[in-house]
């Protein structure tokens, strides 16, 4: 207990002899930790968005007026690898739905109340995965009873690009803005440890440890990196929050909302990570010092 305290004790000294070196690291791990949480929230809202869009997302069999056995074809249609759901629309749904998606056309109209007769029916199939719409309209063209095949094609491959994309994205700046994090860390623990540097030699003229000289600096960073998380989750989900009805009214067709327990999950690692981050630029700074090394 009485090391615990010891520990403690010099590592928060420590902060209060290097004030301003000390804000300027937990101003620098804030901004770091900060970006991270916001590029985690930017990742889940763009996987979540992907997603549901992909929900809408549908390959159109239209069928041959001689095919009799409608059933048995969806049913085999739904046993396709990557078919996670086959629905069947039937003449009159396919008029009245063409009749409500050319409702401003009357000239469209006009056509369809003359003869209804040449739309045909078709089975809507929602593949599992965006990728597999490709391999599910190949099966379709040459089944028979299939007269044409109509899937979203080059939109499909863009929506596919743009959800990998992102998350490449958000993954590899979390890192790169991580390690901006230890670094910033290490340099501050660095001119801590200059600074004291009369002060350790003495120390160890004494007889003491290379541990019982690092640990103080160690419990330092964490300390910055703990202070510098926590003060990144609150401005991040005060941001959050304040911001959300504006930005979600000047881009509704984007769905802004992320739910408690991603937020609730990501704040706890951004604390974990930030102390993680203490840890690490501090045991890095400690190696390579000449002053603390044996």
């Amino acid at each position: 207990m009485s090391r615990l305290k010891y520990v403690l004790g010099e590592a928060l000294r420590n902060m209060g002899r290097n004030g301003l070196v000390v804000l300027g690291a937990v101003l620098a791990v804030f901004v770091s930790l900060f970006l991270v949480f916001g590029t985690l929230m930017f990742g889940e809202i763009a996987n979540s968005n992907a997603a549901q869009w992909s929900e809408d997302v549908r390959v159109e069999a239209f069928l041959s007026d001689d095919l009799r056995n409608v059933d048995r074809l969806q049913a085999e249609v739904s046993q396709w690898a990557g078919v996670k759901e086959v629905t069947y629309v039937s003449k009159p749904e396919a008029v009245e739905n063409a009749e409500k998606i050319f409702a401003d056309n009357p000239s469209f109209l006009d056509i369809i109340e003359e003869d209804p007769s040449f739309i045909p029916a078709s089975l809507r199939i929602r593949p599992a995965d965006l990728q597999d719409y490709d391999g599910i309209a190949s099966q379709l063209e040459a089944t028979p009873g299939v007269v044409l095949v109509i899937s979203a094609g080059d939109a499909v491959n863009q929506l596919i690009s743009l959800r990998d994309g992102l998350q490449v994205f958000s993954w590899a700046l979390a890192i790169a803005l991580g390690v901006a994090a230890v670094a910033l860390i290490a340099n501050t623990i660095h001119m801590a440890v200059y600074a004291r540097r009369e002060e350790i030699e003495i120390m160890k003229l004494v007889g003491a440890s290379n541990w019982y000289v690092r640990v103080p600096f160690l419990f330092e960073g964490m300390l910055e990196g703990l202070i510098g998380g926590l003060i990144a989750v609150a401005v991040g989900l005060g941001a959050y929050r304040l911001g959300f009805d504006q930005i979600q009214g000047l881009i509704p067709l984007i769905d802004l909302t992320v739910s408690p327990d991603f937020l609730l999950q990501r704040s706890a690692l951004i604390v974990v990570f930030g102390v993680a981050v203490g840890a690490i630029g501090s045991a890095i700074s400690l190696t390579v010092h000449r002053y603390i090394r044996t």
